[in-house]
């Protein structure tokens, strides 16, 4: 029993671990969980005060499932079921299912072969072992910038089998704890209703969620705090009826929030990436604080080659039947044969039920999680340090092309997005008003969905593949506001500036001044009015009398725009973008 001092020393130094190896790993560029694993495991062996079990006893396995219902329904929230169509959700729902079909009896039997458990213990193993999850899979795809089918792909199959793995493991703890779930068909049933049950919660708290936030119109802290609580309660409640049925309940939320247009989420992304960050970085550590050299002395070297067979057999095989008849090419299969990290799921899963078998008398019980901690690390070390340049020899990398966001609807800026496309360059443009958003999609352009703060958050940018965001509304407020939100979000942001003759108390703006302040205060759609057009053409060479270079591209597709700092755009320049009063036809082939 921890004194009050020790509980307050553990408290303390259980979150510094947790957000002081995810600002080492940062720095170092890699994985955040290749330093929370062996941090926790340090902190575990140097000292009692940061083990759950002492720390907090018997209140942490459902901690554990409720932080993880937290961390599913953030999963959730990048998950757009208008998105997942056609050979994409075809290969997503084969990776889950067949994901887990092949792979727990796969690694039960490797298990009980290679580590020396019981089939009992082993079954548990396997179950563990079934899913991957977004903590992982996520920061590794960000770092990889694979092409979006892929990356679509690998999040929807991570989110998806971290709720089949949680239920499937809590079935088999069932199972061979007591006397339910013995038979297949019991066992079906048990999986169906855990799955019904979190359905049907996930339901009612996307109820909940609408009428909090789309009714109520909750402001942006109390719509934040309404989230959390509103996803703490409703898997609570289902895991209350049926083990890990939360896990499903919190996927559905997120999903339905992602994906129905009614919801107004103020400022969802920031607060939930930094609780999920943090949340994260305190089960890693508390989970391996809980492996013991001892635990580890006889699983090193079998649990390393039970991975290596996950690594090169099972999964290159479960990718394999997942993809065939799907139009998929070769590089993209390859790569989702290359992917299969197992991450915080998969830890807490195995710290939640390998103490309560091992109690049971269930021989190898004892090995389930210091297994599982081995294979998490060999998994997400192997990838981590791999998947970049498997995937430049795949060929199923992104290429390093600008992909700006155009911020407004108005005539000239859809001629501005048209001469962009017009050099090479991906452009996404938003536009608030209704009108705007008509001009935008009869003008054949993609049309950003949502509201504007949750696409350009890290996790919105990354989905849409942005790589800046220019402002280009004649609202000074509007821009000066959003600019300061956005450059919190890590995206460079650019902005028109303000009229000089205007003296209206606004919010000062953050980012660069486009056009060194040509086309400030409306200027610029009277300008269109008055018959000026937006025109790409080659450079290096003169802008035309009666022109303002706006942007330049250069050979790579990299767009730069004349700002306070940088009149002349890029030193490189293939195409010049300019903005004239007087039309200068462009040059055939640019």
């Amino acid at each position: 029993m921890l004194t009050s001092q020790q509980v307050l020393v553990g408290a303390g130094l259980t979150v510094v671990l947790a957000v002081g190896s995810q600002i080492l790993a940062s720095r170092l560029r890699i994985p955040a969980i290749i330093v929370l694993l062996p941090a926790g495991f340090v902190a575990g062996v140097a000292t009692d005060s940061v083990h759950p079990d002492k720390l907090i006893g018997p209140s942490f396995a459902p901690l554990v499932s409720l932080a993880v219902a937290v961390i599913l329904y953030d999963a959730g929230l990048g998950l757009d079921l208008r998105r997942l169509t056609g050979h994409t959700r075809r290969t997503v729902l084969r990776l889950v299912w067949l994901g887990a079909g092949l792979t727990l009896p796969s690694a039960a039997f490797l298990a009980s072969l290679m580590l020396g458990m019981s089939g009992q213990a082993a079954t548990m193993l396997g179950a563990v072992l079934v899913v991957s999850g977004p903590t992982v899979v996520g920061p590794l795809l960000a770092f990889v910038r694979p092409t979006e089918r892929v990356r679509r792909v690998l999040l929807w199959e991570g989110t998806l089998i971290d709720a089949v793995g949680g239920i499937l493991g809590a079935l088999v703890y069932g199972a061979l704890v007591s006397d339910r779930g013995h038979t297949l068909p019991g066992a079906v049933g048990e999986f169906l209703a855990s799955t019904l049950v979190g359905l049907a919660g996930g339901l009612l708290g996307a109820v909940v969620l609408w009428w909090l936030l789309s009714v109520l119109r909750l402001g942006e802290i109390l719509g934040t705090t309404a989230q959390l609580a509103t996803v703490v309660g409703v898997a609570a409640l289902c895991d209350a009826f049926r083990d890990d049925a939360g896990l499903v309940a919190a996927i559905v939320m997120g999903v339905a929030v992602a994906t129905l247009p009614r919801y107004d989420l103020p400022a969802r992304q920031p607060f939930f990436e930094t609780l999920v960050s943090l949340v994260v970085g305190l089960l890693f550590i508390s989970i391996s604080a809980s492996v013991t050299p001892t635990s580890l002395h006889h699983v090193v070297l079998p649990a390393l080659g039970l991975a290596a067979v996950l690594v090169a057999v099972v999964r290159p095989v479960v990718a394999e039947l997942s993809t065939l008849g799907t139009d998929l090419a070769r590089g993209e299969r390859g790569f989702l044969a290359w992917m299969a990290p197992r991450g915080i799921v998969a830890a807490s899963t195995a710290a939640t039920f390998s103490s309560g078998l091992t109690d049971a008398g269930i021989g190898g019980a004892d090995k389930i999680l210091p297994a599982t901690f081995v294979v998490i690390v060999a998994t997400v070390t192997l990838y981590g340090l791999t998947a970049l340049p498997v995937a430049r020899r795949l060929h199923v990398v992104r290429p390093a092309r600008s992909r700006p966001l155009l911020v407004g609807g108005a005539p000239w800026v859809v001629d501005l997005a048209l001469a962009l496309r017009e050099a090479g360059v991906e452009v996404l443009v938003w536009a608030g008003r209704r009108g705007d958003r008509e001009r935008v999609a009869a003008a054949g352009l993609e049309l950003a969905e949502g509201e504007l703060l949750a696409a350009v958050t890290e996790t919105g940018a990354e989905e849409l593949g942005l790589t800046s965001v220019f402002l280009l509304g004649d609202d000074d407020e509007f821009n000066a506001l959003a600019s300061s939100v956005i450059d919190g979000q890590g995206l460079p942001v650019y902005h028109l500036g303000r009229a000089p003759w205007d003296d209206t108390p606004v919010a000062a703006a953050t980012g660069a001044v486009l056009f060194e302040g040509a086309l400030a205060g409306g200027s610029a759609s009277a300008r269109y009015a008055s018959g000026a057009r937006i025109t790409a053409r080659p450079a290096p060479a003169e802008v035309p009398a009666g022109h303002a270079l706006l942007f330049t591209v250069d050979a790579t597709g990299k767009v730069t725009p004349v700002t306070d700092d940088d009149p002349s755009g890029g030193a490189d320049a293939r195409t010049a973008v300019t903005f004239g009063s007087v039309a200068v036809p462009a040059v055939d082939g640019v």
